[in-house]
Order: C-alpha cells, then sequence, then structure tokens
C-alpha cells in the first residue's frame, strides 16, 4: 500500500465495440491512440465513430504522447462495487499535451500530493483480456 492509498485499484475489463477496438488493442500494447478527424482535424475524446466537432465519419487514428498534466482531480474516500475497499484513490481528469480531457485515475503517488498542474504519464494496467486501463503517473523530475 502507498502512503495514503491503495497500491492497486480493480482492472475491469471494458465493454469493446468496433469504434473503440483499436484503442483498448493499442492500450494492450502500452500505447494511448486518439481518433482524429480526417476531415476537420478534431482529436476526439472518448473514442467513437463520428466526430462530434463536424459530424464525419471519416475517422482515424493517432499515436498520442502520453503525457499531460492535472486539469482537476478528487480524492474519493468510499467507492461503489468492484472500488468499494480500493479508497481512498484519484479520479482526475488529464488534460493531454494533445489537448483532449481524459478521465482517469491518478496512481503511483499518494492522494494528497497530487494537485492541479502536475506533470503525469500515461501507465496502463492490463485487464488480463486484451485491453488495459489508462491511468496516469506522476512524471519523475
Amino acid at each position: 500500500m502507498t502512503e495514503g492509498g491503495n497500491l492497486e485499484l480493480p482492472r475491469p475489463a471494458p465493454a469493446v465495440v468496433p469504434e473503440t477496438e483499436p484503442f483498448w488493442t493499442a492500450t494492450a500494447e502500452g500505447r494511448l491512440l486518439l481518433p482524429k478527424c480526417a476531415a476537420c482535424a478534431t482529436l476526439i475524446w472518448y473514442p467513437k465513430g463520428i466526430c462530434p466537432e463536424c459530424g464525419s465519419l471519416d475517422i482515424g487514428w493517432v499515436e498520442a504522447s502520453g503525457e499531460g498534466e492535472v486539469y482537476t482531480f478528487t480524492v474519493s474516500r468510499r467507492g461503489e462495487g468492484a472500488y468499494r475497499d480500493a479508497g481512498p484513490f484519484v479520479l482526475a481528469y488529464v488534460e493531454l499535451d494533445e489537448g483532449p480531457r481524459v478521465m482517469t485515475n491518478i496512481v503511483g503517488c499518494s492522494p494528497e500530493s497530487v494537485r492541479i498542474g502536475l506533470r503525469v504519464r500515461a501507465v496502463f494496467d492490463d485487464t488480463g483480456q486484451g485491453s488495459a486501463l489508462v491511468r496516469f503517473a506522476p512524471v519523475e523530475r
């Protein structure tokens, strides 16, 4: 257990649908892919098959750096379901260097050390079912 929180959070396998399959396959390889609209160049989050900006169905994939910073966060001391005994844990929005904001967990540090603007990097927690959950850990300076 890390100071102030659990070392390991639950790793529920996601529901994989055709529009998200490239994303989840990449996570199993330790890569973060983002959908990108070929018509207007919008980076899309959450992965889907239609551009929310222009409505195009011409969606491709680009590899993201996996780095960003904490945009906002909360420390959850009680969870439900698989997270019932996981607290305290950090639920955050990370603004990727590429622009999109991703809801995720911050891991690899105590919840008390998380702050807005903290530089983080993607880490991948294997679900054991051909995908991994994208979480973020502080970038060591």
